[in-house]
């Protein structure tokens, strides 16, 4: 007997537009500690949400105030001060040390031209305002983790951040001289200075840093004097590198920041924790830029200590997979040593210590001694908070003992941590609690500040899979992966569940037991879910990221497949109903699975997915990847061989799309003067027998594309929904405009969730 799943698009709509409530929070600041008339100390605690807005199409920021009164390690009284106010316009903030100013980065169209302002508060007045785009000594400011900043010196005079290197104004060889009439607002910034205008350069190509960082290609550092208004752009930076994540030094008269190499073009730089860099200070009188860790590896997210004495940043090896298992390293400030806190893991401990994968700390993630860093990262198929030790390098779990799915730290300061916490069916929460002293971790107490209610009609587990003997990976045996299985709890008695299956992207990435709003939604309407963390996924283990390169297409598939069967085995859900969904490499498993498989998935569900390596490599912003993930070793002056492309042909889902070939062909790669061009040839005249072509694929496949892909560029899906439409199997295509890899923009985000539950219910014939 067949359960009964929500089919009625109002309906679905409808449940979609009701979870869509729960919104997630993104940031949280601690404030000055006060005391009271009456003697009682008490903090602010500003924290910034995002939600989804169906009806304005957009992601809304919303900020909201809470009080905490609290003696030395325990808190008294906490609540919500004031109700969300909605941020508009507002790019970066940030508080003065002391508490009692704010700069504030905000962006507003005047006459149709976005402009950038920064403000300057104090208590509750604005002091100034400089419009950025006006004074024109630098392009846009950039507001992006990877390289933006916003930070205020000890001294409180002084503000820095990182924007756009500002480019020579260009003009054609045939315009004519003549006089220009300026606008009021243009003379009055106009310098004595002409600017100089470069003739013939305005169609100039420049890199940029790929993928969610469009335009972004040579940063600057700028200081911005705020008693006079004056705005330096740094000098003495090595201009083989772009700089980005600073801060001031130990003493107002230097910035330490990171500087990544162009190697020697810029890679797309977005979730590639794996880029060449290092850790450079300047010194602001004198301009000499100076190297303090290794220029052999990658780092990333440095953090100075309270007492100032000691910088943290995590460090992996360069190029290979594109998220590792970090180490930990430290840089004293004045012993000028460099040592490592944590280092690599290749198996989990005996404690279940995996490694560290983040590749962004919080900004404030030390302990108030000094002595210990906090870090939240993934262990096995749940994210948790995780304790350091910097003299010992000892690491402790302080939420091995809940019940709660994943933990995410969002600030530590004067050892009062603030964290999010979610499961799969239960929306983020936002605590707080005191760090305990050293030793007594385990004893942390939680405070819930917001609380969300768990949605007791979902069921979730964690289910370990071991692959059988003749899956195992010869190099790197004994690796066992995860899985995490939702299920709604209400069933009626004899009722079989429809299942879809969910592999993650990366492929070195993972699916911990966190809330998801399509996973919640897709159990609401009756279906089961199981997100699968293959061998290969981060959370387990070096190796076990290590033994994924070279065997794509064939262990994380039957990784994924063996774990649907594994789960099938147990009963209770209906083997002739199984979907698949997957995006990015997710997406390149689940065009394998229904090629590998065909008579297997019912539907199928693809968000920009990798069809094809060979096709891929001269369009993606990260070559390296398909080199790499294909078995290769990559370098940037690397010479693409026919071995290589077929190698990747080999292993990629547009291989299976029919058993067998028109005609078998082989690749040749060819220098001419512009580079290398691809040509494919038959390697012999096809015999009679081969002239024809038998369909392997047989599941209906809907594809969503992102215009704007740099990552995995859409026409890799464009090849593979051709070749379907080619062999007449039932697909369909969605291609969202101003959309680029993640599909995150809510209008893109919606529509591909209904478009992607009805074409299952379609095919699954609920």
């Amino acid at each position: 007997m067949g359960s009964k799943v929500l089919r009625d698009p109002v309906e679905i709509t409808q449940l979609y537009r009701d979870h869509c409530r729960f919104p997630t929070l993104c940031h949280a600041d601690v404030g000055p500690v006060i005391t009271s008339q009456y003697g009682g100390q008490y903090c602010n605690i500003y924290t910034e949400w995002t939600q989804r807005d169906l009806e304005r199409n957009e992601s809304v920021k919303f900020c909201r105030q809470y009080i905490v009164f609290h003696d030395d390690r325990s808190i008294v009284y906490s609540g919500p001060s004031g109700n969300c106010t909605e941020i508009k316009g507002e790019l970066l903030s940030v508080d003065s040390p002391s508490g009692e100013m704010r700069a504030v980065l905000r962006e507003s169209a005047i006459k149709g031209e976005d402009k950038q302002f920064l403000e300057i508060w104090h208590k509750n007045s604005k002091l100034k305002c400089l419009n950025l785009t006006g004074l024109g000594k630098h392009g846009k400011v950039y507001e992006d983790d990877q390289f933006g900043c916003l930070v205020w010196s000890y001294s409180e005079t002084h503000l820095l951040y990182v924007a756009e290197k500002k480019r020579p104004k260009t003009e054609s060889y045939f315009k004519q001289a003549s006089e220009t009439l300026l606008t009021d607002e243009e003379e009055a910034i106009k310098t004595d200075k002409k600017e100089e205008t470069v003739k013939g350069h305005q169609f100039e190509f420049y890199e940029d840093w790929g993928e969610a960082l469009v335009n972004k290609s040579s940063p600057v550092l700028c200081v911005l004097d705020i008693e006079g208004s004056n705005i330096t752009v740094l000098e003495g930076i090595p201009t083989n590198i772009s700089p980005g994540q600073a801060f001031w030094a130990p003493s107002d008269t230097g910035l330490v920041f990171l500087g990544w190499w162009h190697e020697p073009f810029r890679l797309g730089l977005k979730y590639c924790p794996n880029r060449r860099s290092s850790l450079f200070y300047v010194d602001l009188a004198s301009g000499k830029c100076e190297q303090l860790s290794s220029d052999s590896s990658a780092v990333s997210s440095p953090r100075l200590s309270p007492d100032l004495c000691r910088i943290v940043y995590l460090e992996c090896s360069i190029f290979g997979p594109h998220q590792q298992c970090s180490r930990l390293c430290m840089y004293d400030w004045y012993t000028k040593q460099t040592s490592v806190v944590v280092d690599v893991v290749h198996r989990a401990r005996e404690d279940g210590f995996s490694g560290i994968y983040s590749s962004m700390l919080p900004h404030r993630c030390w302990s108030a001694d000094s002595q210990r860093v906090l870090i939240s990262s993934a262990q096995r198929s749940s994210k948790e908070l995780l304790v350091v030790d910097t003299s010992s390098g000892e690491v402790t779990c302080l939420t091995s003992k809940s019940q709660e799915g994943s933990w995410s730290l969002l600030s530590v300061h004067r050892d009062l941590m603030v964290v999010s916490c979610s499961s799969p069916n239960c929306p983020p929460d936002m605590r707080v609690g005191f760090l305990p002293v050293k030793g007594c971790e385990s004893e942390v107490s939680w405070v819930t500040l917001e609380e969300t209610q768990p949605h007791t009609d979902i069921s979730w587990q964690t289910v370990n899979f071991s692959p059988p003997p003749e899956q195992d990976n010869s190099q790197y045996s004994g690796l066992d992966f995860d899985a995490v299985l939702l299920k709604p709890k209400e069933m009626m008695a004899g009722t079989k569940l429809p299942l879809i299956v969910m592999p993650h992207g990366g492929p070195h990435s993972v699916l911990v037991s966190e809330w998801l709003l399509s996973t919640a939604v897709l159990c609401k309407m009756g279906f089961s879910v199981l997100l699968v963390n293959y061998r290969g996924s981060i959370g387990f283990g070096q190796d076990s990221i290590h033994s994924l390169p070279g065997n794509i297409g064939t262990q994380d598939v039957k990784d994924v497949q063996f774990a649907v069967e594994s789960v099938l085995s147990q009963g209770g859900f209906d083997e002739q109903k199984i979907a698949v969904i997957g995006g990015s490499h997710g997406g390149f498993l689940a065009c394998h699975l229904i090629g590998q498989y065909p008579d297997f998935y019912k539907a199928c569900v693809t968000r920009n997915p990798v069809t094809n390596l060979a096709s891929m490599i001269g369009s993606t912003d990260i070559p390296d990847w398909c080199m790499v993930e294909a078995g290769y070793d990559y370098n940037t002056n690397i010479h693409l061989e026919a071995a290589f492309l077929e190698q990747m042909l080999a292993k990629s889902p547009i291989n299976h799309v029919s058993k067998d070939s028109f005609m078998p062909m082989r690749s040749i790669a060819t220098k001419n003067n512009n580079g290398f061009f691809f040509a494919v040839l038959p390697i012999r005249p096809a015999p009679l027998s081969l002239l024809f072509t038998v369909e392997q694929v047989k599941t209906p496949v809907l594809m969503m594309l992102g215009e704007d892909d740099k990552r995995v560029p859409n026409k890799q899906g464009i090849e593979y929904y051709r070749a379907l439409k080619a062999l007449q199997v039932p697909v369909r295509l969605l291609l969202y405009p101003g959309n680029n890899h993640s599909l995150s923009k809510v209008d893109a985000e919606s529509d591909g969730f209904m478009n992607a539950t009805l074409w299952i219910i379609q095919h699954l014939s609920l």
